[in-house]
């Protein structure tokens, strides 16, 4: 499965601590990620990510290109629901896109951590039978 990684600045270090304690289930699948969540995540982990540009410089844009050329399975994005972003709407266009496409996607730890578990016993096997590689 190919999963996108986005957190935001005030989230990078709760993707960090998340993709090291998960780092068994995500070794065994294609990582994307923004620029500078990939680096840390994968100076952090040593897991192999495809970097985009950083999210500021439209990285998440070219995330969510591939998710609308089906090209993501699952979108793990920490977002920070405190601090106004200027960027805001591109976020929501990544949230829309993951709903037309049927991309299941998390947007804080709970449910990353829910969608982990259900990716590692197979619940997330469908998108295969949807999108066969």
């Amino acid at each position: 499965m190919n999963i996108a990684l986005i957190a935001h600045d005030a989230k990078k270090e709760l993707m960090i601590q998340f993709c090291i304690a998960y780092c068994g289930i995500l070794s065994r699948h294609t990582l994307l990620a923004t620029g500078t969540t990939g680096k840390l995540v994968e100076e952090a982990t040593g897991l192999k990510i495809v970097k985009f540009l950083s999210g500021e410089q439209g990285g998440a844009q070219q995330i969510a290109s591939r998710i609308g050329c089906d090209e993501i399975d699952l979108l793990l994005f920490f977002r920070d629901p405190l601090s106004p972003k200027p960027h805001e709407p591109d976020d929501m266009v990544l949230l829309r896109l993951c709903d037309v496409h049927n991309i299941p996607v998390a947007t804080n730890i709970a449910t990353a951590e829910v969608l982990i578990h259900g990716l590692e016993r197979g619940d997330l096997d469908w998108r295969n039978i949807v999108r066969p590689r």
